[in-house]
């Protein structure tokens, strides 16, 4: 870790004077850094004074790492020594990087807590700060109420496996906390949205499940890089965040705005044939997924203030296949 002073001129009662302020600047390893989340967290870490060092998979990734002012690690996931090395010669890890095939979502959460589980390892008993990535559909929400950072989770998504392995660490004395992410988006990504437009695109209708009322909580990309930020500099161990704006934005509401996008038609169809429409994402687009983030809010004084979830589908550019 490494310490930079600032000086303040403070003018008081007709007098100048200086005051030394410290402020703690740290070389910060990030996972998944050339992603979507990633470029944006890269980009507000090195305004905050940090310094990046960003692991890649592509030299593309690599080239715009170097082009934001970060440091380049070339590893992966599935690359344990690649994710030691980077965790070795840091002052703390973010963890972003995750396998979005979600076909085979099973495997990609067992990599994720090996990934966990290695970075883990190379901190222990150095009270440097870990930031993992998890997801709010882990938490349930009971009686249809938005679920929270401090409840129970849900049994059915396997990315539990993350979130066992920050406990068992935390236990060993890891400085680690976790960020959940809800639907993060721009015009150009939305999370699981994504996946539902191409359905939508492919089959030329665009549908939700029974009456379209379960909801996926949302928020701007902006908004998450600043709430990663701000959870890594608190280094409260054992944490959870709602990376959370909007707790629910129904999926009758975002196949509208597909439809719209696309001028083509919007319906609803029967559970029953939910599997034939959407095939793996069926065990998402089904489910009631609302999530809160005011212990989050009030923890990290982060208030979310970019455009809502429908806003951003809006203003896709929807020639773009």
């Amino acid at each position: 870790m490494w310490v930079q002073t600032i000086c303040k001129i403070t003018a008081q009662i007709g007098r100048v004077f200086v005051v030394l302020e410290e402020t703690s600047f740290m070389r910060i390893f990030v996972t998944g850094a050339a992603g979507f989340i990633g470029s944006a967290l890269v980009q507000e870490l090195m305004q905050a004074g940090h310094r990046v060092l960003g692991l890649t998979r592509s030299e593309a990734g690599a080239e715009a790492l170097r082009a934001a002012g970060a440091d380049v690690l070339h590893g992966n996931i599935e690359d344990l020594d690649s994710l030691r090395d980077g965790a070795a010669g840091t002052d703390g890890v973010i963890h972003l990087a995750f396998n979005h095939d979600f076909s085979r979502f099973q495997k990609n959460c067992d990599d994720d807590r090996k990934a966990i589980e290695a970075i883990g390892e190379v901190l222990l008993g150095s009270n440097r700060p870990f930031l993992v990535t998890s997801g709010t559909a882990i938490a349930a929400n009971l009686d249809g109420q938005p679920s929270t950072e401090d409840g129970p989770t849900a049994s059915w998504n396997p990315r539990a496996a993350s979130e066992a392995a920050v406990k068992e660490l935390t236990a060993r004395g890891v400085n680690i906390s976790v960020v959940r992410l809800a639907q993060i988006h721009d015009t150009r990504k939305q999370g699981l949205v994504p996946y539902v437009h191409a359905v939508a695109r492919e089959k030329r209708v665009s549908a939700y499940i029974g009456d379209g009322g379960n909801r996926w909580p949302a928020a701007h990309v902006s908004d998450t890089a600043r709430l990663y930020r701000r959870a890594f500099e608190k280094a409260e161990p054992g944490a959870i965040y709602h990376a959370v704006d909007e707790e629910g934005v129904t999926m009758k509401s975002i196949a509208e705005a597909l439809g719209r996008g696309l001028n083509v038609p919007v319906v609803g169809i029967k559970p029953e044939e939910a599997e034939a429409h959407f095939g793996w994402l069926t065990h998402f687009a089904v489910h009631d997924m609302p999530a809160s983030s005011a212990l989050t809010q009030q923890k990290l004084n982060w208030k979310p203030t970019g455009p809502g979830l429908i806003a951003d589908l809006d203003g896709m550019d929807y020639t773009q296949a």
